[in-house]
C-alpha cells in the first residue's frame, strides 16, 4: 500500500499492540444517506418506522460501521503498512446501535502474529477492532486477519 518505506510491517505488530484512532460524528443525514444508497431497512432509512422499531429511533446500518471502522483502520496504520490485503474475517458483532450524534472512536489490538512457512516475505496479524461510542460504549466488535510484507 506504502510506496515508500511503510511504518508498519510484520514484524512491528507484535501481540498485544494498541493503535487508536478518533473518528467521526455520524449525523441523521450520514445516516439516511448511506441508508438508501446499500442498506434501505426501515430502521435505517424511516424515522417513523425506527421509532415503532426495538430501537426506539433512527439507527446506523451495521455496515456503515464497519464501513467507517476500515476508513479508521486506514487512516490509523493501514495506509501506512505493507499491508497485502485479508483473507477473511473471524467475528463481526454489532453489539449496540449507532445513532445520529453518536461519535466513534477505534481501538486496534493485536492478538497472534504467524510468519508465513511457505511465503518467507509475509506474515499475518490476527487482529481485534473494537469501536466505541462517545460514552465508552461498544458499537462494533470485529476479529480477522491481515497479511503484511516484512521488511
Amino acid at each position: 500500500m506504502n510506496a515508500g518505506k511503510p511504518k508498519y510491517c510484520f514484524e512491528d505488530f507484535h501481540v498485544g499492540l494498541v493503535i487508536e484512532q478518533p473518528g467521526p460524528t455520524l449525523t441523521r443525514d450520514d445516516i439516511l444517506e448511506f441508508a438508501r444508497r446499500y442498506d434501505p431497512q426501515p430502521i435505517h432509512l424511516d424515522e417513523e418506522a425506527a421509532k415503532r422499531s426495538i430501537y426506539g429511533g433512527l439507527i446506523a446500518s451495521g455496515w456503515q460501521t464497519a464501513s467507517l471502522t476500515t476508513r479508521m483502520m486506514c487512516d490509523s496504520y493501514l495506509l501506512d503498512s505493507s499491508s497485502l490485503g485479508s483473507p477473511g474475517m473471524k467475528e463481526v458483532s454489532w453489539p449496540r446501535p449507532v445513532r445520529p450524534g453518536d461519535t466513534l472512536r477505534l481501538r486496534m489490538t493485536v492478538l497472534e502474529t504467524k510468519p508465513s512457512m511457505s511465503k518467507p516475505d509475509r506474515g499475518s496479524v490476527l487482529h481485534r477492532w473494537e469501536v466505541f461510542n462517545q460514552a465508552g460504549e461498544i458499537v462494533l466488535r470485529m476479529e480477522g486477519i491481515g497479511m503484511f510484507g516484512r521488511r
